[in-house]
């Protein structure tokens, strides 16, 4: 019997199952290590390998780069009273994929917009899959807080600018307007657009996946705020000429006006005025024919307000004198089988008469004297039928016939302010030259920092012989004594125009005109009165436009404390 059995042990024998467990351990454990091993190594190229581009797809999605509204330049007056500025408003608008359906909330939202709850709920469904809509522009910044106070989710704002005009409806159609966007739309807006924009700037933001500014990180550029303009308008001047003119339209059931006032010595123009016009601060209702700047885009044949234009081209030429004597009996003739007319038969008349009478005939016997188009030359060197260059958008050239035109009886009529037209700037500066000794100015809707010397365009002698002819015709017992400014002499010219249709001239529809200088004596200020299509008895230019002017220029001459020139300082009645 061997040892073990002695003992009573049994031998013990090896396991068949314990190289599978060994074997399954190792395998696990090679599964965890290389599980470990997968994930250092993702993690290395997740912060080593791929940080640069996790970081700024991270940045994508709370870092916002958002635009900085830029202060828009401010309008002035030659004085540097404000005629449109900018002012801070708050537009609100919301994620209508956050806004909660809540009817109270709602309800609360609506009223404090102040917009209808059926309108609200109708529009957050129709932009119910985009995350940007409006809710409302251009709010008051204490309006739009009580919106947000409300703490509506969804809901956030967004600083903007507004333009206001002081001035309101006196000065509308010059300066023009803005849209919801504080983009120039019209008049010195729209011209000088790119100048009183400035440049918005840019700022860096944190905001959360709603879209909430969490905190302003950093400025990438700071908003350049647009450039300041000032124009040549005296406001004082301004509301006076557009008082006047508002007054007389009312009187005479006119459809408009117009009043254009240069400063004689510099060509700037100090009032412009136009009727009809409306409120650039509420837009509600608002007229078409009341955005036209009547003054600079409309042009109108100017009847005899030209005519001392004519007579200084005639002078200038030569072979006429202030004593030069014209029949103008029996107050008609026939050119080209056309009739021209006087009121009455005034028989012979110089000069100052056919001013003073505003004969058509005496003026047609004078142009038909010349083979050569005095009359329309110097009309092109005033600038008719030319842009006046003020850069206004719109500006209107007015029309001078080309001389294969011509015939004689058109030859005439251009004497006679007909067969041609202007705008009332384009009038107003050509009689900078009578009032400047015979030298253009032209017309300047900015301020001028330094002086103009002018275009020479007729001899000072032959501008100061026209000046003293227009003088005589406003006196006390003539068709423009209704232009008489008491303590001032005037020198002046009155039109009556009739107005053409589709069929030619119209019946009983007329525009009156007077064209002013004073004082005489030493001209500073030109004016130019439209009235358009009075209705009434009293339609002729020395009944309509002579009163006006009378107003605004005596106004206007105190105010700018010029000196009387003459002794008469009874109120004409």
């Amino acid at each position: 019997m061997s040892t073990e059995v002695r003992s009573g042990v049994s031998p013990r024998r090896p396991s068949p199952g314990a190289p599978m467990g060994r074997l399954r351990y190792g395998v696990i454990l090679g599964l965890v290590l290389v599980g470990l091993g997968l994930l250092v190594g993702r993690v290395v190229v997740l912060h080593v390998l791929d940080r640069p581009f996790l970081q700024g797809q991270g940045d994508a999605r709370t870092l916002r780069t958002d635009s900085l509204p830029a202060h828009r330049g401010m309008i002035a007056d030659r004085h540097g009273e404000p005629l449109a500025i900018s002012t801070p408003v708050v537009t609100l608008w919301a994620n209508p994929q956050d806004v909660p359906e809540d009817p109270i909330q709602r309800v609360q939202l609506a009223t404090a917009l102040g917009v209808d709850l059926e309108a609200l709920n109708e529009r957050l469904a129709r932009y119910s899959e985009r995350e940007f809509m409006y809710l409302r522009r251009q709010m008051t910044p204490e309006a739009a807080q009580r919106v947000l106070d409300l703490r509506v989710p969804g809901v956030y704002r967004q600083d903007e600018y507004k333009r206001y005009y002081p001035a309101g409806e006196v000065a509308a159609q010059l300066l023009g307007v803005t849209n919801v966007d504080d983009m120039g739309q019209e008049g010195l807006e729209l011209a000088y657009q790119p100048y009183l924009a400035g440049t918005p700037g840019l700022r860096r933001v944190l905001k959360d996946r709603r879209g909430r500014l969490v905190r302003d990180l950093e400025v990438l550029r700071e908003a350049k705020p647009g450039g300041e303009l000032t124009l040549a308008i005296d406001q004082r001047l301004q509301y006076m000429a557009y008082r006047e003119l508002k007054a007389a339209v009312a009187e005479h059931d006119a459809d408009g006006g117009v009043v254009v006032m240069l400063d004689a010595r510099t060509g700037e123009v100090l009032a412009m005025a136009n009727q009809p016009s409306y409120n650039p601060n509420n837009r509600a209702g608002l007229d078409p024919q009341g955005l036209r700047n009547r003054a600079i885009v409309d042009p109108y044949e100017p009847g005899s307000v030209v005519k001392p234009l004519a007579l200084a081209a005639m002078l200038d030429a030569g072979g006429l004198s202030p004593d030069t004597v014209v029949d103008t009996a029996p107050g008609w003739m026939r050119i080209d089988r056309f009739t021209i007319r006087d009121i009455r038969n005034y028989k012979e008349l110089d000069l100052a008469g056919i001013l003073e009478k505003s004969s058509n005939v005496g003026m047609s016997k004078l142009a038909l004297r010349y083979d050569e188009p005095v009359i329309p030359q110097l009309y092109r060197r005033l600038g008719f039928g030319q842009p006046p260059g003020t850069g206004f958008p719109g500006e209107a050239t007015g029309e001078v016939p080309a001389p294969v035109r011509w015939s004689s009886s058109q030859w005439a009529a251009l004497s006679y302010g007909y067969g041609l037209s202007v705008t009332p700037l384009q009038l107003a500066s050509a009689f900078t030259a009578i009032a400047n000794e015979g030298r253009l100015l032209q017309p300047s809707l900015l301020r001028l920092n330094e002086p103009v010397a002018g275009e020479q365009v007729i001899s000072p002698v032959v501008a100061r012989r026209v000046l003293e002819m227009m003088d005589k015709v406003v006196e006390p017992d003539t068709g423009a004594r209704r232009a008489e400014v008491p303590g001032y002499r005037v020198a002046g010219k009155t039109g009556t125009v009739r107005k053409t249709g589709a069929g030619g001239y119209q019946e009983n529809a007329y525009r009156g005109f007077f064209v002013g200088i004073a004082p005489v004596s030493d001209p500073r200020i030109v004016t130019v009165v439209m009235i358009d299509h009075p209705r009434g008895d009293a339609y002729y230019g020395g009944a309509v436009a002579a009163p006006v002017f009378s107003r605004v220029a005596g106004s206007a001459l105190r105010l700018l404390d010029v000196p009387p020139d003459r002794r008469d300082l009874v109120k004409v009645e």
